[in-house]
């Protein structure tokens, strides 16, 4: 069973988010904005973190830079997700350390999808 952090301000999303990835077999743990991202990742640092580009207290830009920094921090898989998918803003996101970009709304085989081909198993 993967461990998956589910990084978003909205908590409409974690919730759909987290009944897709419990239901694919994934541990899910939750966090509202970066900066508790970030405290999730040191208390037990996941497999996989669908990370949200715009948080409040961090944006997942600098949450991903920074997680990226901690030890065990090049470990997990990311997943940036976003309603806007500008192609300069999924390049930013890829050229910035995440694995794969996934628009918002998306469903469970559209999620499936992403994490297979950001390396997920």
């Amino acid at each position: 069973m993967k461990s998956c952090l589910v990084a978003d301000d909205s908590p409409v999303i974690r919730l759909l988010a987290r009944r897709l990835l419990e239901a694919d077999g994934h541990h899910v743990r939750e966090a509202p904005d970066g900066a508790k991202a970030l405290e999730a990742c040191a208390e037990a640092m996941p497999d996989v973190i669908l990370m949200d580009w715009r948080m409040p207290v961090m944006n997942g830009l600098e949450c991903m830079a920074r997680l990226r920094r901690m030890p065990g921090g090049t470990v997990p898989r990311i997943v940036f997700c976003s309603v806007e998918a500008a192609p300069d803003m999924i390049r930013q996101a890829l050229d910035s350390g995440a694995d794969e970009f996934i628009m918002k709304p998306f469903d469970a085989e559209i999620l499936a999808s992403k994490f297979a081909l950001a390396g997920v198993r």
